[in-house]
């Protein structure tokens, strides 16, 4: 993949996600990293629906910009973070979704409700350690998180999601919205019943 071929798939998997309410506003960042370890990366407070490819950042893991016209998201430092502590990833989606994020907030795990979520999320949505925006430490408290899982929540933050591709993250970050969604439906009709730790480890092993 070419450098402009990762920046119009940021790009692209930016808008998607704009126009599918995981992000709003100007909230939210993605990256890919490239093979010779280039952060591509989405801009700093730019409008999802004016973006262009234009616009998408490069960056060293160090921060050092090496194209595009704006400042690099003010998260790129957690990007960075996985992208060094966890180099088989190649791809992060950081979203606001509402549900997910909203059991953010109360601090609170997405718990194993749903047959899906061992396959693509490797079981529940553990919740990271608080730290300050735009700091290293967002980035470490997630790795710890994101060890033995596809996603993680942020408390009072948002949400993670990791891959080897974009489009790995992307669908994590979907799969993550989704399950707290019918978390939350389930809780407000009754208590959700949980698939076991024994299922769930048959499900790992199969």
């Amino acid at each position: 993949m070419t450098l402009l071929q990762a920046k119009q798939e940021v790009l692209d998997m930016a808008v998607r996600c704009y126009k599918e309410a995981l992000m709003a506003g100007t909230s939210g960042n993605l990256s890919v990293l490239t093979d010779d370890q280039k952060l591509v990366i989405t801009p700093s407070s730019v409008d999802y629906s004016t973006m262009t490819v234009e616009d998408i950042m490069v960056t060293t893991l160090d921060g050092e910009i090496l194209e595009g016209p704006h400042k690099p998201s003010s998260e790129w430092r957690m990007h960075a973070q996985i992208y060094k502590n966890l180099p088989h990833l190649r791809a992060v989606v950081h979203t606001h979704s509402p549900y997910a994020t909203s059991f953010a907030v109360i601090n609170q795990p997405v718990p194993v409700i749903l047959i899906e979520m061992m396959y693509f999320l490797g079981g529940d949505v553990p919740v990271s350690d608080f730290a300050l925006p735009g700091t290293d430490d967002v980035g470490r408290n997630a790795v710890k998180s994101l060890a033995d899982r596809n996603a993680c929540l942020m408390q009072n933050h948002g949400v993670l999601a990791v891959g080897e591709t974009l489009q790995k993250a992307y669908i994590r970050a979907v799969y993550t919205e989704d399950a707290a969604k019918i978390c939350h439906m389930a809780k407000c009709i009754g208590q959700p019943v949980l698939i076991s730790q024994e299922l769930q480890d048959r499900m790992l092993n199969r």
